[in-house]
């Protein structure tokens, strides 16, 4: 038994995936020149007024349903104090004394092993704009996109004990969010980030000690690293007599550590108070009933439905359902192809490897959830082999083609006239009279090493029946 214990809590901070931002009807799309979807609201120009985005209410409320919260139904916004070069008006609207959810949970592992983390609250609140540090020349620039892009932040109580455990907690609400359809979750673009609240102390202790806390954490692998790092660092100093000071500290990816940015902010530092330039929120009985029944089939519920109705392996249920990208892209490849079981078996041995090999997460899929039925109705239905089937799904997971017109292009499309057939394999045996020879002889090898050239011959497009019965009935015209 380890003589410490680790306690973690969670802020995790989701970017809502809405058309336009929470106060204004600039644009919420990752990317674009920098400072080119900022107006004078989300940039806070003096004398500007914000209008809540219904949108963000209704996300929000999804998003709180589906992890089992409590609705508050007369909330407001709040004022957070603080300034900071990547915040233009010197404050955040956030929600600290109502938030629009509290008092859920979300359920990790399964059976006996399972573990109910708590969610102490969940509010809304408006992104800040973001820093660009450029090392070469010795500046920092600042790019206001991001300011007013609506957020959830997801509070948890101090329920971790391991980042097993915090990453089992991080993978189970990115896939919640992105199968309710509130944010595609991207860690990569910072549409879902988390701070870690850590401390430790002695096993058996019911006290918390002092926490510390790493913010903006942006991969699932990076979290994990620091969770052991500054556990490490927490215990070291613990032995060797020193105290733990509250504080923000850095966690340095690259080089394993973590450095002291700031002292640890409370509550009182920000000056919290009544956002003046915005209604009290009012959420009727009738628009939670609204929101409920938006919220689709969720992952358990269809990865029991993959295996009931649609007679996958548990396996292939288990992985298809992992992520709600790949849903979509199996249920309309499914769909396409009129095969479940076929649309599984090209997803999980073909493109799956095609996504290892380019370390690209289901989040990053970017060509049409069509493509892969087409290619399989192509296949099923003799246009071209399987072999070639893999050849144009690289490419097209690739560059996004139309998979049709990429076969076309190149001129992939299997042989089917007979007379291109026979006039190959009449090529085929002038070209190879010693093995032709050999055959009639009665050698089974040779008939192996005819194939294989009458293969070569169409370049995999051609079918290998038809060829194979064709070059016998040549050659047994030579007896």
């Amino acid at each position: 038994m380890s003589e410490y214990e680790v306690v973690i809590g969670l802020e995790v901070h989701v970017e809502l995936s809405t058309e336009s931002k929470i106060f204004c009807a600039c644009p919420t799309a990752f990317g674009g020149d920098p400072n080119t979807h900022v107006c004078e609201i989300c940039s806070g120009m003096p004398g500007t007024l914000p209008a809540l985005n219904r949108e963000v209410l209704r996300y929000a409320v999804r998003a709180g349903l589906a992890t089992h919260c409590e609705i508050t139904r007369n909330g407001k916004f709040d004022r957070k104090n603080y300034f900071y070069p990547d915040l233009p008006k010197a404050y955040q609207i956030s929600q600290l004394y109502l938030p629009i959810c509290r008092n859920g949970y979300v359920l990790i592992g399964e059976g006996a092993s399972g573990k109910r983390i708590r969610i102490h609250e969940m509010h809304m609140e408006e992104d800040a704009g973001k820093l660009v540090h450029d090392p070469q020349e010795k500046c920092t620039l600042v790019d206001y996109n991001r300011c007013g892009i609506p957020l959830i932040e997801i509070v948890t109580e101090p329920d971790f004990r391991n980042a097993e455990e915090v990453g089992d907690f991080l993978e189970k609400l990115k896939t919640t969010l992105q199968y309710i359809g509130v944010s595609d979750c991207k860690m990569q673009e910072g549409s879902m980030r988390a701070d870690i609240n850590l401390s430790v102390r002695p096993a058996g202790e019911e006290k918390f000690g002092t926490r510390t806390e790493m913010k903006n954490m942006a991969s699932l692998k990076a979290i994990t690293r620091a969770i052991e790092g500054e556990t490490n660092r927490q215990i070291e100093r613990i032995r060797a007599g020193k105290s733990i000071k509250q504080q923000t500290r850095r966690w340095d990816d690259d080089k394993g550590v973590s450095y002291s940015m700031r002292s640890k902010e409370n509550a009182h530092d920000y000056k919290y108070f009544p956002e003046p330039d915005l209604l009290p929120v009012q959420i009727s009985e009738d628009f939670i009933d609204e929101v409920s029944r938006e919220i689709p089939e969720l992952r358990e519920a269809r990865k029991e439905r993959y295996i009931r109705d649609l007679g996958l392996p548990e396996y292939d249920a288990d992985i298809l359902t992992a992520s709600f990208p790949l849903v979509r892209v199996f249920e309309r490849t499914a769909e396409l192809c009129g095969n479940p079981k076929e649309a599984s078996n090209w997803i999980m041995t073909d493109l799956l490897k095609l996504m290892k090999d380019a370390q690209c997460q289901p989040e990053d899929i970017s060509f049409s959830e069509d493509s892969l039925g087409k290619i399989i109705e192509m296949v099923t239905n003799g246009v071209i082999s399987r072999t070639v089937g893999r050849k144009v799904l690289a490419e097209v997971f690739a560059t996004d083609v139309d998979p049709a017109e990429y076969i076309k292009r190149n001129a992939l499309a299997m042989v089917s006239d007979q007379s291109v057939i026979l006039e190959a394999i009449a090529r085929v045996i002038e070209e190879n009279e010693k093995a032709v020879g050999d055959y009639l002889s009665g050698n089974p090898k040779s008939a192996q090493f005819l194939i294989g050239q009458s293969m070569r011959m169409f370049r995999g497009k051609a079918d290998p029946q038809a060829v194979q019965k064709t070059l016998f009935e040549q050659l047994e015209k030579l007896r």
